[in-house]
C-alpha cells in the first residue's frame, strides 16, 4: 500500500503545481486587465483548491504509513539531525500544511468578494504565496534539502 500512495502523491504534485500556476496566472490577468470574474474563473478557483485538498489527503495518509516518518517520530532526537528524515518529518509536512491552508483561505475569501477585481486580486495574492511555499517545499532534483527526480516509477 505504501508504494502506491507514495507514487500517487508523487505524481499528483504535478496537478497541484500546474493548477496553482494556471489559477494564479488567470487571477493576475483578470486583476490587471479588469476582466469579469466568470463561472470558468470560479471553477478554476474551486478545482485548484480541490486538487490541493486531495493532495493533502494523500500526504496525510502517507505521513501515517511512512516508515521514514515512523522512524522520525519514534527516534526524534537522532532523526532530527538527518537532513532527509527531518525534511519529510517536519519541514515538508509543516510547509505543505501551511500552503494548503493558504490556498483554502484564499479560495474562501475570493469566493466571498463582491466584485471581480477583488476576487482576482485575492486569488492572485493568496495563491501566489501558496505556490511559492509549495515550490520551496517540494523535493525537486535540484533542491538543497532533499532531492527526488521529476518523474519516478513505483
Amino acid at each position: 500500500m505504501y508504494p502506491v500512495i507514495l507514487a500517487v502523491h508523487f505524481f499528483f504534485r504535478w496537478a497541484v503545481v500546474l493548477s496553482l500556476v494556471f489559477a494564479t496566472y488567470r487571477a493576475y490577468i483578470g486583476w490587471f486587465s479588469g476582466k469579469t470574474f466568470t463561472k470558468t474563473d470560479n471553477l478554476v478557483r474551486h478545482i485548484t483548491a480541490t486538487i490541493a485538498h486531495i493532495q493533502l489527503v494523500f500526504g496525510l495518509w502517507l505521513y501515517f504509513i511512512s516508515p521514514l516518518i515512523s522512524y522520525f517520530l519514534y527516534n526524534y532526537h537522532e532523526a532530527v539531525h538527518d537532513r532527509q528524515i527531518r525534511f519529510f518529518g517536519m519541514e515538508h509536512s509543516i510547509m505543505m500544511l501551511i500552503a494548503i491552508t493558504i490556498v483554502t483561505i484564499g479560495s474562501a475569501m475570493a469566493k466571498r468578494k463582491t466584485n471581480a477585481k477583488e476576487k482576482f486580486k485575492t486569488m492572485a495574492i493568496w495563491y501566489s504565496i501558496a505556490l511559492i511555499i509549495i515550490l520551496l517545499s517540494v523535493p525537486w532534483p535540484f533542491s538543497p534539502m532533499v532531492q527526488r527526480p521529476y518523474l519516478r516509477m513505483v
